[in-house]
């Protein structure tokens, strides 16, 4: 379990970084998603976690690759 949610914290945090990177704002972002903007700052803060629809849709609004935000970019083979 403590792999489990290693694993989690650190897709939350890359999650965080990116929406935190993003120049549309929380309200903006959340209103392209289809979420409440207090959603968006739950993101924010790594105290919730989006289902995989949310996540797909977010990727899209903050044009990056689900791979970075997943760690898959930055592994070999």
């Amino acid at each position: 379990m403590g792999c489990r949610k290693m694993l989690i914290d650190e897709i939350k945090f890359r999650l965080r970084e990116a929406i935190q990177r993003c120049e549309l704002s929380q309200k903006e972002i959340a209103k392209r998603v289809g979420v409440n903007p207090s959603t968006i700052s739950k993101y924010v803060h790594m105290e919730k976690y989006p289902s995989i629809d949310t996540f797909a849709k977010l990727c899209r609004v903050l044009n990056i690759a689900s791979d970075s935000i997943l760690g898959l970019d930055d592994q070999s083979d």
